[in-house]
């Protein structure tokens, strides 16, 4: 549908007075031809074409346009953000996937995301692990073999570089990254996949998720470990052994500072509850018998679909052209006008 409008180019407000100023000029024309009628040579029709020329100035300042509608479609795709705590208690096997089961926390993990990675098919992927700090390791790519290739990769940090474990490291990133993909993509739906078995032994506090709800259209824990946990095996600094080879009797564990026996690490569910309720998402625990195929994320893999949306939109065209060509007109005759009387008065 198209209709005409003003649009002001130095807004309602500069605009308005200019205007208004030029209004008040017109009118002044003819009471001024008036009162010195009979002292000039100024006819009637000189001043209706004065008056003419400054009202079409005050039409042009308020800028008539015309406003038509098209219609767009645009594709709401969906990016989903994954992170995995690569701590040391990661290596824990004391987790369970589906039918796996005596598996260490990290392999659940990475059994996690390669059904996340099938549950959105049509999806985008940005993959980030955080431990001392918080890495993005795939920028946003729908490559899903890139994200399958970055799981399978995915090693606990060297126990020498561990400073405890911070459930907040990858905060900063990923408000970063969500922060960016909403201003280029404002279409796009944006979810969180958070998988950690929620320790927080750092000395430091915790800053909440609540930040990222600006960007979030859902958000989801992924729990992995048990509540009765299990002792932590030295990661080493090289990638000689892993969570993957269970360390031996002549292997080391990670010991508590306060009694110097290996340390127990059960996973939180408290501070996991916890992160999905500051993010307005939810939790699942990842254990026996249970996978990503069912419960929240196969409900939501089936709500955010890539989609197509017919958006309405108004495109304000100004229309000045036309005036400009009649003050031309009346400024030649206006100038035609003057050299006339003036070679009359010679």
């Amino acid at each position: 549908m198209n209709g005409l409008t003003l649009s002001p180019s130095l807004g309602w407000v500069g605009g308005g007075i200019l205007a208004s100023v030029l209004v008040i000029l017109a009118i002044s024309i003819p009471i001024a031809h008036h009162r010195t009628r009979g002292h000039t040579d100024a006819g009637t029709l000189s001043m209706v074409r004065r008056t003419a020329m400054v009202l079409v100035l005050a039409l042009m300042v308020l800028t008539p346009s015309s406003v038509s509608q098209t219609t767009n479609r645009a594709v709401n795709a969906t990016d989903v953000y994954i992170a995995v705590d690569v701590t040391g208690s990661m290596s824990v096997k004391d987790a369970a996937y589906g039918d796996h089961t005596g598996i260490s926390r990290l392999e659940a993990a990475r059994l996690a995301v390669a059904d996340l990675t099938s549950a959105y098919p049509d999806a985008s992927f940005a993959a980030l692990r955080f431990g001392a700090s918080g890495t993005l390791d795939l920028p946003l790519t729908p490559d899903d073999r890139a994200v399958g290739n970055w799981a399978r990769g995915l090693r606990t940090e060297p126990t020498s570089q561990s400073t405890g474990s911070n459930l907040d490291a990858p905060l900063d990133q990923l408000v970063l990254s969500m922060k960016e993909t909403r201003e280029h993509h404002p279409d796009d739906r944006i979810l969180l996949y958070l998988i950690t078995d929620g320790e927080q032994t750092s000395n430091h506090s915790r800053r909440s998720f609540s930040a990222l709800r600006a960007y979030l259209d859902d958000a989801f824990v992924l729990g992995t470990g048990s509540s009765e946990g299990g002792r932590i095996p030295v990661s080493p600094d090289s990638l000689g052994t892993d969570e993957e080879n269970p360390p031996t009797e002549a292997d080391q564990w990670v010991n508590d500072p306060q009694t110097g026996q290996p340390g127990i690490s059960v996973m939180d569910e408290k501070n996991l509850k916890a992160l999905a309720d500051e993010m307005s998402g939810s939790y699942e625990h990842l254990g026996q018998g249970r996978t990503l195929d069912s419960g929240n994320t196969a409900k939501a893999s089936k709500r955010y679909r890539v989609t197509t949306v017919t958006k309405t939109r108004q495109h304000v065209t100004p229309l000045v052209w036309p005036l400009t060509l009649v003050e031309a007109a009346l400024l030649i005759w206006e100038l035609a006008d003057w050299i006339r009387t003036s070679r009359r008065l010679l």
